[in-house]
C-alpha cells in the first residue's frame, strides 16, 4: 500500500478527546474524509467486547489508535500497574478488534519511551529492545513495545497494512496542565504562570535540568501522522520528531520567558532526572518528504494562550 487515499474514507481515532487525538481531529477536516472518535464515552476500550461492538458498528477504513494512558515520571513512577495494564488492554483490543472487523488500514501511536535509556543519540528505529529501559517509565513503555509487536505480528500473520509511529514529547493545546500527572513542558507553563501571579522570587525544578529532551506540537504531529497514514507501510516502526533537543534547564528558561516570570530558576538534585538524553533520529520521517513547521518558541506561545483561555479560571 504505497499511498491510501482518504477520499471517501471512514477514518476513526480512537482518543480522540486527548491532546493527540484533537490534534488528528482538527487536521482531518480538511481532508474529503470522514472522522469518528472513539473515547470513553463511545466505548470502554479495556474491554474487548465493547471495543469489537464499536468496531462492527462504526466499520472504518483506518483506524488511529492515540488512546492512552499517559502521565510524568511521577504519575508513571507512582501507578506502575495502571499505566502497562491499561496500556496494554486498549493496544490489543483495538488492534486485533480492527482485525476481527476485517480493518486493513491501522495506525498505531507509541512514544519515544519505548527506547533503552541509554540509547546512542540521535536514537535510530533499530535501538528498539537493544538494552534496559528508564525504570520510572519502563510500565508504559513496555505496553507500547507490546502495542509495536502486535502490529508486526498482524501484518504478518494477516497481510495486514498496520503501521506504528513514534512520537517524541509532545504538548499544544488539550494539554494536561495537573501537576501531578504532567510531562514537563506543560508542568512548566503552570508552574511559571503561577510563580508570576504569586510575585514569586524562585521557581523549583524537578532534578538538576541537564537531561535534554525534544519537543515537537501536537498540530505538527497530526501532520505528520496523516502523511504516513498516506504514504508509509512497511514493518518497522517509525520515529516522529523535530529531530532537534534542548536542556530542561533551558526549556525552563524559555518557558519563564514566554510567560514574563523574571524569577530565579533553581534545580532541586534529589529529584529524579529520567533519561539523560532522549533524542530521536528524524531521518527516515525527512526522506519520506515530511517536516515540522511548527517552531518551539511559537509552540510554547500559542499553548500558554490555550492554557490562558481553557484552563485558568481565576
Amino acid at each position: 500500500m504505497d499511498n491510501f487515499d482518504l477520499s471517501g474514507k471512514r477514518i476513526m481515532v480512537a482518543g480522540h478527546r486527548g491532546m493527540v487525538g484533537s490534534a488528528l481531529m482538527r487536521r482531518l477536516e480538511g481532508e474529503p474524509c470522514e472522522t469518528i472518535g472513539a473515547g470513553r464515552e463511545e466505548a470502554d476500550l479495556m474491554r474487548a467486547e465493547e471495543t469489537e461492538a464499536l468496531l462492527a458498528d462504526i466499520k472504518p477504513d483506518a483506524v488511529i489508535i492515540a488512546a492512552a494512558k499517559v502521565g510524568g515520571i511521577l504519575a508513571n513512577d507512582s501507578r506502575p500497574a495502571d499505566f502497562l495494564y491499561d496500556n496494554l488492554m486498549i493496544a490489543a483490543n483495538l488492534i486485533h478488534g480492527a482485525n476481527r472487523a476485517d480493518v486493513d488500514r491501522l495506525l498505531f501511536l507509541g512514544s519515544s519511551c519505548i527506547y533503552p535509556k541509554h540509547a546512542d543519540q540521535p536514537i535510530k528505529e533499530s535501538a528498539l529492545l537493544t538494552g534496559p529501559l528508564e525504570p520510572t517509565n519502563q510500565w508504559y513503555a513496555i505496553a507500547k513495545i507490546a502495542g509495536i509487536k502486535l502490529v508486526e505480528s498482524y501484518r504478518l500473520q494477516y497481510g495486514r497494512a498496520y503501521i506504528s509511529a513514534m512520537p517524541t514529547n509532545l504538548y499544544g493545546p488539550g494539554d494536561n496542565f495537573d501537576l501531578e500527572t504532567s510531562h514537563v513542558l506543560p508542568a512548566l507553563i503552570r508552574k511559571a504562570h503561577e510563580a508570576k501571579l504569586a510575585g514569586a522570587k524562585t521557581l523549583e525544578l524537578w532534578g538538576t535540568g541537564t537531561p535534554k529532551r525534544e519537543f515537537l506540537h501536537a498540530g505538527d504531529c497530526a501532520d505528520a501522522l496523516v502523511h504516513l497514514l498516506r504514504h508509509y507501510d512497511a514493518d518497522e516502526h517509525i520515529n516522529v520528531g523535530s529531530g532537534e533537543d534542548l536542556s530542561i534547564l533551558e526549556l525552563a528558561g524559555l518557558v519563564c520567558e514566554t510567560v514574563g516570570f523574571n524569577g530565579e530558576i533553581v534545580t532541586d538534585p534529589s529529584k529524579p532526572d529520567g533519561t539523560p538524553r532522549k533524542l530521536m533520529s528524524a531521518d527516515r520521517l525527512r526522506e519520506m518528504g515530511w517536516s515540522p513547521s511548527i517552531g518551539l518558541r511559537e509552540g510554547i506561545a500559542a499553548t500558554y494562550d490555550w492554557y490562558l483561555e481553557n484552563v485558568v479560571t481565576t
